[in-house]
């Protein structure tokens, strides 16, 4: 078959083959176990921190990797395909350190990013709220200027990394008059008296990946404001579309390994003195995750290749970040089921990964933007 990451430089495809001999020895292994005890995967993010996966976002000149677009692209679907716990955890990080790249002061840049690169600092993006998740501009949580810097009150909730993160990103209303342009977004470190996460949800998949609700009354210095006042919708924006493919990244990682199990099953497994994979049922099975697979593909890798075109050039890339995360997740939960259905019997146990897979796939259909709203964006765009 053609080489699907073709358009990698050779450091970039060093990179990625590093990568994946890192997950396949040290990630991979966990992956039952994690989901298992819903242990934090501290121990998988201090891995890729040392590979350098955890400034994989971010420029040379704030400790980050460099890599291009597509490559960040493979690299996080790796990850994905060796444990999706540790994908999401990896991909929140991202949304932080993007918030403060995109919307920060240079001094804030220099402040979070060098660490956050390292893996010295774990971030969190806290935008959703419980009356506010499809649509951001509905949020309750507001900051209000004080003598001293500001208020800030509310809460947050489905926060992944909120309980365990050096620092977190938080958007809040700081002009509720002007809509959306009266969002603002603020960096509280650790500690940040106020700042109070719940425990743990109890979710249904990447268990490994935390996510918390954040209840907040807290006093904050005026330099805790991320960058200009009333800029933190549009920063939030950007992000996401970062964010939506690195979902769709996920995405591929995760249906890869299901689709790869599930491969490797058929193959062996024998039934009436022929394998599985002789039969033609089982064989259009197989093509149909190939062709499912193949469109996801397609489409992360445009819209990443457009993320990469808009940082060299300017511009956005919101239509492709949203076709990209429709697909890809709605593909890889038709690949993750037939990989399931091929197992019969034994894709229903805890005993092989699909099983695994199939809850931790579920998400990607509803966080950072689910799929009707995915299609609310695609179809404005064109009706525009």
């Amino acid at each position: 078959m053609s080489d699907d990451w073709h358009m990698l430089a050779e450091e970039e495809r060093l990179f990625c083959n590093v990568l994946t001999r890192i997950c396949a020895e040290q990630i991979a292994p966990k992956a039952a176990e994690t989901d298992e005890r819903a242990s934090f995967v501290h121990d998988q993010l201090a891995t890729l921190a040392e590979a350098g996966m955890l400034g994989a976002n971010l420029p040379e000149e704030y400790g980050g990797s460099g890599i291009s677009a597509p490559a960040l692209l493979n690299a996080v679907a790796i990850v994905a395909g060796a444990c999706g716990s540790t994908a999401s955890a990896l991909t929140a990080h991202y949304l932080a350190t993007d918030s403060i790249l995109i919307g920060g002061s240079e001094a804030q840049k220099q402040l979070w990013l060098p660490k956050a690169a390292t893996g010295a600092a774990l971030g969190a993006f806290a935008l959703t709220e419980p009356t506010a998740g499809s649509d951001p501009a509905d949020m309750k949580t507001r900051a209000r200027r004080t003598p001293d810097g500001w208020h800030l009150k509310g809460t947050k909730c489905f926060i992944s990394n909120g309980g365990v993160a050096d620092f977190i990103v938080l958007y809040a209303v700081t002009d509720p008059d002007k809509g959306h342009r009266g969002i603002s977004a603020f960096i509280l470190p650790k500690g940040t008296p106020g700042l109070e996460p719940g425990a743990p949800e109890r979710t249904m998949g990447l268990k490994g990946g935390h996510v918390f609700t954040l209840n907040l009354d807290c006093q904050l210095p005026a330099d805790a404001l991320l960058g200009d006042e009333g800029k933190g919708f549009r920063t939030a924006m950007q992000v996401l579309d970062n964010g939506r493919i690195e979902v769709a990244a996920q995405c591929l990682g995760l249906a890869k390994a299901a689709m790869d199990a599930a491969i490797a099953y058929a193959k062996d497994r024998i039934i009436g003195g022929e394998a599985l994979t002789d039969r033609q049922g089982i064989r259009w099975m197989i093509a149909d995750m190939g062709l499912a697979y193949r469109q996801a593909l397609l489409l992360s890798q445009d819209a990443a290749r457009q993320r990469q075109h808009a940082h060299d050039h300017g511009g956005r890339f919101s239509l492709a970040a949203s076709m990209a995360k429709l697909a890809a997740s709605e593909a890889a939960g038709k690949i993750a089921d037939t990989a399931l259905q091929l197992h019969g019997g034994y894709g229903y146990t805890r005993d092989f990964p699909v099983e695994r897979i199939n809850r931790d796939l579920r998400i990607m259909r509803i966080y950072e933007g689910s799929s009707e709203i995915q299609r609310i964006i695609i179809s404005g765009n064109m009706l525009a």
